[in-house]
């Protein structure tokens, strides 16, 4: 086949993970490449999109989406280039954006797994980050779920990750009032208050965020952006402002939990504070990704708009790279070139 130089390395749930991914979760098998039919196109990935949700994916519980099956390619996010194409849909040298799995080739037939064909211009990584399932997630959480307002003092955990360091951002232009950022060292504090303009950065592994965010917000918090549950969701619930929200989005701190993670106990402050937390799934956004990625387009055409890359090199270095997001060993989005 055109452009297929090589057999289709497959990374398979060998087994359900308890706590981290190791090397007994994951197996690497060789199988010959799938074969284009008529109305499909074959597809090389060459970028793997690093999501926690993954993480999720892999432990057999209901979720939004099934549960990866054991023995099953990991499921995942991706960018690949077309390399045999027997459809009018896809052109060879295409760059598409789909769920392409761990793998280097993937299928695509016309009216399932349908792929997003990349305009000429945009980089890989800004795809899978700015214009990916990041960008949606933050624009769609802060301004729809969240209904951020001017003025609003918002708070993002995570604030250095691929998802909330565009949430402050996206909060700042639209006329927050004060971006509080939560990270877990002094370079990535830095990095929010010095490169992408929030106003607060708080260090939670060396400072007590409690007292920190008494101190930067003693009006409360409007807007909570949670993309890591467990503790500090809790802080941050116990200093709501009057009316304040709570935007749902991850709990990566109970994601590898061996036992059942504690529920917050300050939950009971929504009652007395008038406040709201709503957990959402973007992919009930679709329909409406090309509002927000016009947006996201013109901030990043004007120079508004910061976005970094944490790229591990190699298939092999798939669980690697994912565990990353839950050590915090990355900075902004972490992407798998293969």
């Amino acid at each position: 086949m055109v452009g297929v130089t090589s057999d289709n390395r497959r990374l398979v749930l060998a087994e359900r993970p308890v706590g981290m991914v190791d090397e007994r979760t994951l197996r690497m098998e060789t199988v010959p490449p799938p074969v284009p039919g008529p109305g499909e196109a074959l597809a090389r990935v060459r970028w793997l999109s690093i999501d926690p949700t993954i993480r999720t994916w892999m432990d057999d519980r209901p979720g939004y989406l099934p549960p990866i099956v054991v023995g099953d390619v990991v499921r995942g996010a991706g960018i690949a280039e077309v390399v045999d194409s027997r459809t009018d849909r896809y052109a060879e040298g295409d760059l598409v954006y789909a769920m392409t799995g761990w793998q280097d080739y993937t299928l695509f037939a016309e009216g399932e797994n349908v792929a997003q064909v990349l305009p000429a211009g945009i980089e890989p990584a800004t795809a899978l980050s700015v214009f990916g399932i990041n960008g949606m997630t933050a624009w769609f959480g802060l301004l729809e779920v969240g209904a951020l307002q001017p003025g609003d003092t918002v708070v993002v955990s995570g604030g250095a990750g691929a998802t909330g360091s565009l949430v402050g951002q996206i909060a700042r232009l639209k006329g927050a009032g004060r971006v509080v950022g939560i990270a877990g060292t002094p370079e990535k504090c830095a990095w929010l208050t010095g490169t992408l303009g929030f106003d607060v950065a708080v260090d939670y592994r060396s400072e007590n965020v409690a007292a920190a965010l008494h101190r930067h917000c003693p009006a409360g918090i409007d807007l909570y952006f949670d993309n890591v549950g467990g503790e500090i969701l809790d802080v941050c619930l116990g200093q709501l402002a009057m009316r304040g929200r709570v935007v749902l989005c991850g709990a990566i701190s109970a994601y590898n939990a061996t036992g059942r993670p504690l529920g917050p106990a300050n939950v009971v402050n929504l009652i007395p504070r008038r406040g709201r937390m709503e957990g959402f799934i973007i992919l009930d956004y679709v329909e409406r990704f090309a509002t927000a990625q016009l947006e996201l387009a013109g901030w990043m055409a004007e120079g508004k708009i910061v976005h970094a890359e944490h790229v591990v090199r190699g298939l092999e270095r798939a669980p690697e790279a994912l565990n990353m997001l839950f050590t915090g060993a990355n900075t902004g989005k972490v992407v798998v070139e293969l």
